[in-house]
């Protein structure tokens, strides 16, 4: 039986590329967004032809780490054919989020994304307070290999290259495909806030345009995951969905985007290629909503 497990897709709006303008300041027409999570957003399906054709060189990927395979190199700009994470990972939502975006905003505007993610992680692996002691003591040994290549500070790691990003546009979301591996977790949602709240990115944001938190220059938008088996009990999804759901509770900037009727793998833990490219798509026309680019 297919059950619905709730992941979150953070977003913030900010103030501005693809490449700097006159001055060298960032190109307020570029759009970047950072991308965090765990395995659906690391992306488990495999890409088909038609997912690695035909990608609009508008929509832009800076590189997390160094994929030799693809000559990426960390921290520099590529069109945005899969992988968008790093070396053998596959299809995410965020590859139809961006395309979905580049067909809708206008032709000037340039899409960028940064997607740090790892399989199976918990929420505190992107909380600063929290991510050496997780990495020491709670993290398996499989998940070592991936932690490592984010120097075992996804977190750090991620601010890094949205440093590295913000020379070029301006950071407008950030998309938080999470909730799985802290099914059960009540805290999950100040989790998440103490991660939005941590973010030195959306301080300095706030700081230099001049903004107050208060006024809803930040948003945030929840998605669901489909997953099937995740902890084998249907109860346990519906708990997480329950508790995922009072994020705007929380965040009052929050939003959810449903995953219902996206295809699953059969491994009923990850979405198919089907379901990913839909879920992007979802995750675009909210993201769209909220931008205040659409009215869906």
């Amino acid at each position: 039986m297919k059950k619905i497990i709730l992941g979150i897709c953070m977003m913030c709006a900010s103030v501005g590329g693809w490449a700097q303008k006159d001055g060298g300041k960032p190109d307020p027409d570029f759009y970047v967004f950072l991308c965090l999570g765990q395995s659906n957003m690391e992306g488990n399906a495999r890409a088909e032809i038609r997912d690695m054709n035909g990608v609009d060189e508008r929509f832009r990927m800076m590189a997390a780490v160094d994929d030799a395979g693809r000559k990426r190199e960390k921290g520099h700009w590529y069109t945005a054919v899969p992988p968008l994470c790093r070396a053998n990972t596959g299809l995410t939502p965020v590859d139809y989020f961006g395309r979905t975006l580049v067909a809708t905003l206008p032709e000037n505007v340039r899409v960028g994304v940064i997607n740090v993610a790892i399989g199976g992680c918990h929420i505190e692996t992107f909380m600063k307070d929290s991510i050496s002691g997780y990495v020491a003591h709670r993290a398996p040994d499989w998940m070592k290999g991936p932690l490592k290549a984010y120097a075992n500070n996804p977190y750090e790691h991620l601010v890094e290259i949205a440093r590295l990003a913000q020379k070029d546009g301006v950071i407008k979301g950030i998309l938080v495909h999470q909730g799985e591996s802290n099914t059960g977790d009540k805290a999950w949602p100040e989790k998440v806030k103490m991660v939005q709240e941590a973010d030195a990115i959306y301080r300095e944001e706030i700081a230099k345009a001049g903004l107050d938190r208060s006024i809803g220059q930040y948003f945030a938008a929840l998605t669901n995951m489909r997953s099937v088996g995740v902890m084998g009990d249907e109860r346990t999804y519906d708990s997480m969905n329950n508790i995922i759901r009072t994020l705007p509770q929380v965040i009052p900037t929050a939003d959810v985007v449903s995953s219902a009727g996206c295809t699953c793998a059969t491994d009923s833990l990850h979405f198919d290629a089907a379901g990913y490219r839909e879920l992007g798509r979802r995750y675009a026309e909210k993201m769209l909503f909220l931008l205040g680019k659409n009215s869906r």
